[in-house]
């Protein structure tokens, strides 16, 4: 048996063994303890308790500048960012902000400034959804992309009947200078290892380990039985180079082999290594969305996104039980979709006509979750979107 670098062993057969992980760890606490995302809650509830508008079993509400208060927010403690920040570009007078910056630098200036606080306050694995304008999209990009990793820039189409978009159809075509904007966007980001800036977090944690580890991507892709039929040592530079990911099994074996070394302990639980991202065919799996805007109701936000795409990003990049994060809570639909599918949610808003409203709907969403189930109330949030009626949450 011919011993390799790292501890890992060959034996005459050609194969990868795993030495003897049990004996090796006889007597020695675990490091691989999941992150309590309930003391991440708690803690970024103390943190910003001077602010605090409600706070409920599942989810709070501060009242206050959003940048200001980001910055009170523990490092690493939140699991997704979906936020709508003024658009800039659209100058509503009845949108806070969107009329406060006189020229699109310091509006970029402005949002870089909450990217490097989103950077820090998001977790290894964590995600970012930002929804902007199709005129300021691409330089917001750039301006995150300093902090941030982008993979998606996706666009939001609104497929709206009768009664939704009546602009559309009084205004006078012939007067159009550039195509009618029937579509918004939103920037799709995951953590990023600064240091790798074409690297995941999850592939910038796997390398380093692994060179702290002595073991090549050829020995560890063995030792986990992740040959592939042409290129050995694939599989794990494809998850270095975040072209996929491993399995919750897979990372399981990285875990064993690499500890097993003795020079590697310290590396995370699945939940807290590998980025969420759930999609299959029956979901909507591509950049183009279809949802419809949010049929104007007494007391509607002028910007208030459809609760069916918040719950789609929210299902889709978080766990259950995770802490998600809109720093411009507005009418607080973005906490009733993350409460509604069983995470935890932090809103923060500067106006407190707003923040009031995104405190009702909260405690509305958690006493809901109380005394009925995620698929009951799916089915009354659709049925009162099909009658016109303001959202439950």
């Amino acid at each position: 048996m011919q011993q390799l670098s790292g501890s890992l062993a060959l034996s005459s057969s050609g194969a990868y063994m795993v030495p003897n992980v049990e004996a090796h760890w006889a007597g020695v606490e675990s490091p691989r303890v999941r992150i309590d995302r309930e003391s991440d809650f708690r803690q970024v509830l103390a943190a910003l308790s001077g602010h605090v508008v409600v706070d409920t079993r599942r989810g709070l509400v501060v009242q206050g500048d959003s940048l200001e208060l980001l910055r009170l927010i523990p490092t690493n403690s939140i699991s997704l960012i979906v936020t709508d920040p003024p658009y800039h570009s659209t100058k509503k007078a009845n949108i806070t902000g969107d009329r406060g910056f006189e020229v699109d630098e310091h509006y970029l200036e402005w949002m870089e400034r909450y990217a490097q606080e989103w950077h820090r306050v998001l977790r290894r694995n964590g995600s970012l959804y930002l929804f902007c304008s199709t005129e300021m999209s691409a330089r917001l990009e750039i301006e995150v992309g300093k902090h941030l990793r982008p993979l998606s820039h996706i666009t939001w189409t609104k497929p709206n009947g009768p009664g939704f978009d009546g602009w559309k159809g009084k205004m006078q075509k012939e007067a159009l200078r550039r195509w009618y904007p029937h579509s918004e966007r939103i920037l799709f980001f995951e953590q990023a290892s600064l240091d790798h800036e074409r690297r995941s977090s999850l592939g910038a944690l796997l390398r380093e380990a692994r060179d702290q580890a002595g073991v090549s991507a050829h020995e560890l892709t063995g030792a986990i039985g992740a040959y592939g039929k042409v290129n050995h040592g694939g599989a794990v530079s494809n998850w270095e180079t975040g072209r996929n990911i491993p399995s919750r099994e897979q990372w399981a074996k990285i875990v064993e082999v690499l500890e097993a070394t003795g020079r590697v302990r310290d590396l995370p639980a699945y939940e807290d290594a590998v980025r969420p991202f759930f999609l299959s065919k029956h979901v909507d799996f591509m950049d183009v969305w279809e949802f419809p805007s949010v049929r104007v109701y007494r007391g509607k936000h002028p910007a208030e996104k459809p609760i069916s795409l918040l719950s789609h990003i929210v299902e889709t990049s978080s766990y259950a039980g995770d802490l998600v994060l809109d720093c411009f809570s507005g009418s607080g639909a973005s906490l009733g979709a993350a409460v509604g599918v069983n995470r935890r949610a932090v809103g923060i808003e500067l106006d407190p006509h707003w923040a009031t409203r995104s405190a009702e709907r909260l405690v509305r969403a958690d006493d809901a979750i109380a005394v009925t189930t995620v698929r009951q109330l799916k089915a009354r949030r659709d049925q009162k979107a099909a009658q016109g009626a303001e959202p439950l949450f």
